[in-house]
């Protein structure tokens, strides 16, 4: 028989998040009652858990759950697990439009965590999200709080004719070759993945914003910790005030641009 002391002293990665999702118990419980002995039930579950954590599942997958800005979002392997490095763009577009009226396209929304954390911090924008992926659309729907406008398709071939005073993405960046991917096996690969350089769907992006933003509208993207001065360049034939952002973790990773006037 085994305790839940024994677990969370045990070398198990994760070993205490995942006792707490067998055990459907918080952190705090846990420390409080680390001489409850696990049931069957339980202990099949909980040896279910590690042996997919041991074969590298996400525990974010194994949860069902990551928390992203304030809200907590429902993701799959379908889905990107958020990050805490696209947070930057929320505090972007926040700082960007303060209290003014924004209508809003999150290209490529995945569970919905940036267009869903805007709309929740600004109920009056009008907000709306795109994703080739039916099934990412469809946790997307599951996540939202307030009232978006979600459309399936390709960039923008999922909003025809439409314009907006802000383009957000946190599109696929990383080459198609680059080592860092082995971590990322679990992850919907059309997610991160973008070409030779990884900015196939960036020079996209760039490229057929223009008719699809109001006049001095913006373009905020996401982008690799390399890949800041390329996108420079091929901003600058239809876009000027170009502002870029590093992380918390001082890496590149955003960039701001105007469309000229």
């Amino acid at each position: 028989m085994h305790s839940v002391h024994h677990y969370l002293n045990s070398r198990v990665i994760d070993s205490a998040p995942l006792l707490g999702l067998a055990l459907k118990r918080d952190h705090t419980w846990l420390i409080t009652h680390n001489d409850y002995i696990l049931n069957a039930q339980e202990k099949h579950t909980l040896v279910h858990l590690i042996e997919q954590r041991q074969k590298g599942v996400p525990f974010a997958y194994l949860s069902g759950t990551k928390g992203f800005y304030h809200l907590d979002f429902k993701v799959t392997p379908d889905t990107l697990i958020p990050r805490p490095e696209t947070e930057l763009l929320i505090d972007i577009a926040l700082d960007l439009f303060k209290k003014k009226p924004c209508r809003l396209l999150d290209l490529g929304t995945g569970s919905g965590i940036i267009a869903i954390t805007l709309a929740d911090k600004n109920p009056h924008w009008q907000v709306s999200a795109t994703d080739f992926c039916d099934k990412a659309l469809a946790v997307a729907k599951q996540n939202a709080r307030q009232d978006i406008n979600f459309q399936q398709g390709n960039w923008f071939d999922a909003v025809p004719n439409q314009t907006f005073d802000l383009i957000i993405s946190n599109p696929p960046y990383i080459e198609q070759n680059d080592l860092y991917l082995k971590d990322l096996s679990h992850e919907p690969q059309s997610a991160l993945v973008a070409g030779k350089d990884g900015l196939d769907d960036i020079r996209l992006i760039i490229k057929n914003a223009p008719k699809h933003l109001n006049k001095q509208g913006y373009l905020l993207l996401e982008h690799g910790y390399n890949q800041q001065q390329q996108i420079t360049q091929l901003l600058k034939d239809n876009f000027l005030n170009i502002h870029k952002f590093n992380d918390y973790n001082l890496q590149n990773r955003a960039i701001l641009a105007q469309l000229k006037f």
